[in-house]
């Protein structure tokens, strides 16, 4: 049983932390809510204690004596019960409105922690990470919490207010009927421990089951053209079926365990009743006619506080049974908070660089910092033992000495890759699938960190240089595109925000797409949705190296860049490439060889080692690996 009742057990700590949350947004309003249940949980139950006063003190009376005798009693116990209702009304009212605004603005302050935490997390968690599953906490999990916290916390409390006072209520009443009440309470935590621990297990897996069924889904969808076109439609109905059929299962022994729980707890409640109803008149008699049970003394329970007390005993264990179906809702909401939680206690990406890029000028001989655009870049280089800053200038000269790389710690994929590429030079990558090009692009660009070795850029080791400032200068164009939903022109300034309009249309010329975005539409104006989906490959990947050539960056990574384009559209991209290229250090990976024959350096990787490198003349006299390429006699897979 220990077992069954872990999950139930672990959502403590997880739950305390979720309420700490919210009350690092909403302590103030959380704390008036907190008071305006508590005095509408108290005026609710109020009604039992005026039951006996109304039974002793008006019905009994006024059936002996005449209504007359008890009326003004009558009229003071009614309007003190208005009150009292009245004041209670206004606590829900109260407790209600501020709820709505702390439900949605903590979701709020949620969603954007979660978006925020995510723009800090390293490329790796994104590897590792469907996007669908990613989602799923955006959206399941935060609902499950929205839940949570507009009904199932406010409830949940007030049946804990209501509890106790009715406990403590009843204890002054009648000792031994409270005796009764708590030993069918008992009853009912057993069934709650069995049943509702078993639910709980099964709605945490259910929260989970989502995710996978989401990530599935979501990765169906991107690549529903390679599922036609290989006709993987019935393999993808059965692999859904068996993720969908996992999600069913649980969700369906989820909810049949916390159906089951409620009506149970009912019918418990009603034989409580019952039994209650039967001691009350047992105890009532013998207290009327000074007789003792068994050697006990008999309490002097009067009628009045009979029909109280059955009244108190139906609240008391409606407030057990309120609490034990909240459960259900509290075990998802931490279900999905640990969700939450997990992804916010991500470590971020670490940078411990220092060293900055700015804009520079030259004055005296000597280059400055300057606010404006000038064209020149420097290195800020701050010196702390001497107290002093100095100033180089970017000039895009990288060197990779004797690295080593791999994913895990485990698996090297680099071995001992050692490349210098100087200022204004175009270093090629070849090599077949897995061998290692993308992967040196993404050591350069600080994607992830070597294992081995140095990277040196203008002879400063990056882990020095802020990662964001080395990032900005690199100019990428990837093989897989991503546009985002917005005018052209703003898919090209998104290489850089503050570019005009005029530098974003020479940008594009650069690229040699300015000719098919003026016989859009709207031209630069066209809006762009899902990704592009109402232009080609090859257009998508125009605007990309367009977006790249806004960026200005003194070094350029070209990551298979025309590999969607077909051989006309490559001429005319290769134009503009080697305009863009022109004074700038560039990495070029390509299948293709025909793009890559003018490259001052070509390196042939096989298996994360070089094992050829040279201009593409001293590369066919070797007749390596390159030559075979080059001839047709090997091709790469």
């Amino acid at each position: 049983m220990a077992q069954k009742t872990r999950s139930i057990k672990g959502t403590m700590p997880i739950l305390g932390r979720l309420i700490k949350y919210m009350f690092k947004y909403y302590k103030l309003q959380l704390i008036v809510v907190l008071i305006c249940i508590t005095l509408n949980a108290m005026a609710a139950i109020s009604s039992s204690i005026f039951i006996e006063r109304i039974t002793n003190d008006v019905i009994i009376p006024g059936l002996e004596h005449g209504w007359d005798s008890v009326k003004d009693t009558m009229f003071t116990i009614v309007a003190i019960m208005v009150g009292i209702y009245i004041v209670g009304l206004i606590a829900s009212f109260t407790y209600n409105r501020i709820m709505a605004h702390v439900t949605q603005g903590f979701l709020y302050h949620v969603r954007n922690d979660m978006f925020k935490k995510m723009q800090s997390l390293p490329i790796k968690f994104f590897d590792t990470h469907t996007h669908g599953d990613i989602m799923s906490i955006y959206t399941n999990d935060t609902d499950a919490i929205r839940q949570l916290i507009s009904q199932s916390v406010p409830q949940t409390y007030s049946s804990f207010v209501a509890i106790i006072t009715l406990l403590v209520t009843m204890l002054v009443s009648s000792v031994w009927l409270t005796l009764v009440v708590l030993a069918g309470v008992c009853l009912m935590f057993v069934v709650i421990k069995l049943i509702g621990s078993k639910s709980a297990k099964y709605f945490m897996r259910q929260q989970i089951a989502m995710g996978k069924s989401e990530g599935f889904i979501e990765e169906m969808m991107h690549g529903q053209k390679v599922v036609k076109v290989f006709c993987h439609e019935e393999k993808a109905k059965a692999d859904f079926d068996v993720i969908n059929d996992g999600l069913f299962k649980d969700s369906e022994r989820a909810n049949k365990y916390a159906n089951i729980l409620m009506p149970t707890l009912g019918n418990i409640g009603y034989v409580l009743y019952v039994v209650v109803a039967i001691v009350g008149g047992v105890l009532s008699l013998a207290g009327a006619h000074n007789l003792s049970l068994k050697g006990l003394a008999a309490e002097g329970i009067t009628m009045g506080a009979i029909v109280a007390f059955l009244n108190m005993s139906r609240q008391f264990t409606f407030n057990i049974s309120q609490v034990s179906t909240q459960l259900n809702s509290v075990v998802m909401a931490t279900a999905g908070a640990s969700r939450i939680f997990k992804l916010l206690d991500q470590s971020p990406e670490t940078d411990e660089g220092y060293v900055t890029l700015v804009n520079a000028k030259e004055e005296n001989g000597q280059l400055v910092e300057c606010e404006e655009r000038t064209g020149i870049w420097a290195w800020k280089h701050p010196h702390k033992a001497e107290g002093t800053i100095t100033y180089q200038r970017l000039t895009g000269d990288i060197e990779l000495n004797e690295v080593d790389f791999g994913y895990v710690p485990e698996k090297i994929v680099l071995h001992d890759v050692t490349i210098h590429a100087k200022r204004g030079q175009k270093i090629a990558f070849v090599g077949a699938t897995g061998a290692g090009k993308t992967t040196i692009t993404n050591l350069i660009n600080r994607f992830y960190d070597i294992a081995d070795g140095k990277i040196r850029y203008d002879g400063i080791n990056i882990n020095k240089i802020k990662k964001g400032d080395l990032r900005r200068s690199l100019g990428i164009v990837l093989q897989d595109t991503n546009l985002f939903t917005g005018t052209i022109m703003d898919n090209i300034r998104y290489g850089r925000l503050d570019a005009t309009d005029e530098e974003c249309i020479a940008a594009a010329k650069l690229a040699n797409a300015h000719d098919f975005i003026t016989r859009l539409p709207s031209g630069y104006e066209t809006m762009l949705t899902g990704d592009g989906a109402n232009l080609s490959q090859g257009q998508k990947q125009l605007l990309s190296i367009a977006r790249a050539a806004v960026a200005d960056a003194p070094v350029m990574i070209l990551d298979e860049a025309t590999s969607s384009i077909d051989t006309r559209t490559e001429a005319l991209v290769q134009q503009g490439m080697d305009r863009l290229m022109e004074g700038r250090t560039v990495f070029v990976i390509a299948h293709r060889l025909s793009t890559v024959q003018n490259s001052d350096m070509i390196i042939v990787l096989d298996h994360g080692r070089i094992i050829e490198s040279g201009n593409h003349d001293e590369l066919i006299a070797q007749g390596g690996q390159y030559y075979q390429l080059y001839t047709g006699a090997f091709e790469l897979e």
